[in-house]
């Protein structure tokens, strides 16, 4: 897959092969990715290369722990593919579609999907805010990201991507609790429910990833 060698990078943690069960070697594969090509092109800082497995990949594949089976999904902003590729991996049943604005963190996504032949996932160009890409993408059951937008411009961006009886599950951090309190006016108005704010990856991660799930309701 990726020409580098596994032997100059850590091991991978023992959770990666409860949550990746035969995507494991895929999964390593995508972390020396980030870990060279990805760092190199600027899409990683130097600082976070030590820590991907536990702050990044990893806690970014349990979040599938509250998606519905065989569910279509959009990854807004997906960047280097954070959440949209570890998803990918350990939830082959999820269809998934990245979308990326910037043209090189695109091609890289694009290569990403190819070499570790990712039949579940496509990427596409564009920003979510725009009806170009909205009739290109549709709608998904679960529209998901990470570190994109305070909560009420996410929703802005993100519900009229999510279908009918669909939500958004966004990757959030502790002050989660007060956006809701701070956007629930630019939640209702971009038709976006009652948050719910979940601990997923409890079972499997020293610290578990923090999501919102906030349900479609018009």
């Amino acid at each position: 897959m990726f020409h580098v060698k596994p032997s100059d990078f850590p091991a991978p943690p023992p959770a990666a092969e409860r949550i990746f069960g035969e995507n494991v070697e895929k999964a390593v594969a995508y972390h020396l990715s980030l870990a060279t090509v990805g760092s190199q092109r600027g899409f990683i800082g130097p600082r976070e290369v030590p820590r991907l497995w536990d702050r990044h990949v990893l806690n970014c594949a349990v979040i599938g722990e509250v998606m519905p089976e065989e569910a279509s999904v959009i990854d807004v902003g997906s960047g280097a593919g954070l959440p949209g590729i570890p998803l990918a991996l350990a939830r082959p049943d999820l269809r998934i579609t990245l979308v990326e604005p910037l043209l090189k963190r695109s091609v890289y996504l694009g290569e990403v999907i190819e070499q570790l032949e990712l039949s579940n996932a496509r990427v596409v160009r564009g920003r979510a805010e725009e009806k170009a890409l909205r009739a290109k993408v549709g709608k998904a059951e679960v529209v998901t990201s990470r570190a994109v937008a305070p909560l009420g411009k996410l929703c802005q961006w993100s519900m009229p991507l999510v279908g009918k009886t669909g939500a958004m599950i966004a990757m959030k951090g502790a002050s989660v609790h007060e956006e809701l309190e701070r956007d629930e006016r630019q939640i209702r108005a971009a038709g976006g429910g009652r948050g719910e704010v979940i601990q997923v990856g409890t079972e499997l991660l020293p610290e578990p990833s923090t999501v919102v799930r906030i349900p479609k309701v018009r």
